[in-house]
Parts: structure tokens; sequence; C-alpha cells
């Protein structure tokens, strides 16, 4: 097998797929992506049917970034021919006096010349009869929101990577990451892999991968989980009747039309335990489940019925809840990224700007935000804030 590369990816989840595959387009055979577990383990972050893909977003910098990573998704579905996003509208919601402000999304978008609507408790149950709404909560509606396919756009990322010519390994640990002068060596336990420029997208993996050049990040890893529910009426939630929706408090639940399964989606943002990767267990957590459950007996009662499943995935959180996308300090042919557990609708597009890091060394946006050394992921204890 061949064993040098002028690029390797470390970790094929969402983003690690998407930096294969944009790699592939511009460098072919010289790609290999590297995966401890099997493709589509669901010891991460990034499978599941469906994820949330939105242009409303709390900045201005995150909603062009989603404007961009429309534009990745596209060119991802042109050449596999694959669908790999739906668009079905999207619903942000809230009491006037939530945690987190609807005017701050209001503003992004309109700072970004993103349409949207206001809408009010009356508007939203007279287009969504779903919906059992108080006068007092308010909400945003945004016509290009949807469900990104998680598991459908990493197998689509795969596949074009390698029709590219890369290869893509999987059931492979790495054991140490060496740096010797313009060159890194990737150790496993079949032996080492070397190349000129590396990727980590490790995901809940990422201290572990940069621990090997010395640094450590204060992440948290926390178990979150997600619920299928069999609604009496799941026609009634098809995704052309019914938006995915968030609602904006603390805490933070969100969810789906039916699609993957016989009935919607539920859950709650961040509401999950800290945990280790290696050490997490599947059990859904009843305390959880129980919230979701009186939060939609409450405002979509009719998204209720017995479970489907509960599916257990992690998130991997920075401080302020922003993501890294860098080349690493001191190894300027070592690019990482973390997704701070709500990346994978930026995945594709992600994937291209460590592509773009990687064959370059420079990014055509400003990615100082998203900086590996900002000062709060300098910090021992730096202070959290997972609601924006």
């Amino acid at each position: 097998m061949k064993r040098d590369y002028e690029y390797i990816v470390l970790g094929l989840g969402g983003l690690g797929s998407g930096a294969a595959y944009w790699l592939s387009r511009d460098a072919g055979a010289e790609v290999l992506g590297i995966e401890q577990f099997e493709l589509g383990h669901v010891r991460g972050e990034s499978q599941d049917h469906s994820r949330i893909i939105r242009l409303s977003y709390h900045t201005p910098e995150y909603v062009e970034l989603a404007k961009l990573a429309y534009d990745a998704w596209s060119t991802l579905q042109r050449e596999s021919g694959d669908q790999v996003w739906l668009k079905t509208g999207g619903l942000d919601f809230a009491r006037r006096d939530s945690r987190i402000p609807l005017d701050t999304y209001r503003n992004a978008m309109r700072a970004c010349n993103v349409a949207y609507e206001d809408v009010d408790a009356r508007e939203i149950m007279k287009r969504w009869p779903q919906f059992t709404l108080d006068d007092d909560i308010q909400g945003l509606y945004q016509e290009q929101s949807g469900i990104a396919m998680a598991a459908r756009a990493n197998a689509a990322h795969q596949k074009i990577a390698r029709a590219n010519g890369a290869t893509l390994i999987d059931r492979t640990p790495v054991t140490n990451i060496l740096t010797r002068g313009n060159e890194v060596a990737v150790e496993t336990p079949g032996g080492t892999f070397s190349c000129r420029k590396l990727v980590i997208a490790a995901g809940p993996w990422s201290n572990r991968a940069l621990g090997y050049l010395g640094i450590e990040l204060p992440l948290e890893v926390t178990r979150e989980q997600v619920t299928y529910f069999a609604a009496p009426r799941p026609d009634d939630f098809a995704p052309d009747r019914f938006p995915v929706w968030i609602w904006m408090d603390d805490p933070c639940f969100y969810g789906f039309p039916t699609f993957g399964e016989a009935g919607p989606k539920a859950a709650q943002d961040a509401g999950g335990k800290p945990v280790t990767a290696d050490t997490r267990d599947f059990e859904p957590e009843p305390e959880n489940q129980r919230g979701v459950e009186e939060f939609l007996s409450r405002y979509i009662p009719g998204a209720l019925g017995p479970i489907i499943y509960t599916k257990t995935c992690l998130y991997t959180l920075t401080p302020d809840r922003d993501f890294v996308i860098d080349t690493v300090p001191g190894h300027d042919n070592i690019t990482v990224a973390i997704g701070a557990g709500h990346a994978f609708k930026f995945a594709s597009q992600i994937g291209r700007l460590l592509s773009e890091l990687a064959l370059t060394g420079a990014s055509t946006i400003d990615l100082s935000s998203f900086a590996l050394d900002r000062q709060i992921l300098t910090m021992k204890d730096p202070p959290k804030n997972y609601m924006q």
C-alpha cells in the first residue's frame, strides 16, 4: 500500500469527509483519509438521517458562511448525483423575553440581505396548526432552511473522493503524529503514513490528536440524544407540510418533520452531560427525554407518540461555541477543524476551507474568529456560553 501522500485527513466524519472530497478535486490520488472506526460509525457526531441547515444565525459571519455552505452542498449534489439537502423552511420561535434574543438573528440576516418573515403566534398556528402557542410567542421564518441529510452526505463526500482517486481507509486508529521538517508522519498499528499537509477533523477525539503536538484545548464533550416519535398522524409532519424548527431559549429545543423514520424527530440542544468519547455509553438519559416530551406536549402535541427510537451522539463544545478552523500554531503544515456541536450544516463548506488551507496556506474568507489560539481557548478554566 502507498505510504507517502501529499495530504492526509485524520477523521472521516462530516468535516473530514468534506475535506477529503474537496482535496480530492485538486489532488486526486495524493489524498489519504484515515478513520479509526468503520466508515459511518455511530460513536461520534456525524451520522443519523438529518441535521438542520439554515441561513438564520446570530452573527453576519455565520450567515455568510451558511450562504457558502449551500453552494458547497449544491456542488456535491451536482457531482455525486445524490440529493444531500432538502428545503422545508425553518421557524425560530420564542417568548419575547427569551434567553436567546431573536433580534440578533433578525439583525444578522438583515445585514446579509437574507429575506425572512416575522410571524406572531397566530400566524404560526395558521400556517402550521401542528403548533399550539401562547400569544406572547413570536417567530422568524426563513424559507431556505431545511434538512442536511447527514449519513447520505457523508457517503456522497466519500464516494466522490474515491472516484477522484483518494484512498480512504477505516478501522485504523492513529497512535502518534510526528513532524519532521516539512513532513508529517502519522503512525498507526499497521504502519506509518507520511504527508506534506495534515488535516485533523477528529471531533470528540480532537484533544487526543492535538495532544501529539503538545496542544490541549478547553473542550467539553457531551453526550446528546435525539428521539423519533411515531406521531398519530405522521403525514401532518411531512417535509412539505411542516418546517424544521428551533425553540430559542434555555433550554433550547429543536426538531424536524418526518424524514428517514416514520415520524418527526426532536431533541434538546446542548442538554447532555459531560463524557469522554471512549467511555460514554449509548443509553438514553430519562431526564433529557422527559424535557423533550414535556416541551412537545405543550407546543407541538401532535408530534408525540410512541418512541420509535432514541439515538445518542456527541457534541465537542468550545467554551464560546464557535468553531475552530485554523492552521495549528507552530505547525504550518497541519490544519484542524472542530465543529462545536453545530457544524454539520457547514460540513462541506468547512471541508472546502480546510482544503484551501492545506492546498494554499490561506483561506478565501476571514477565519480569525475561528482561530485555535483565540483568547478563550488559551484559558485553563474559561467561561462557557452554549446558548447563542
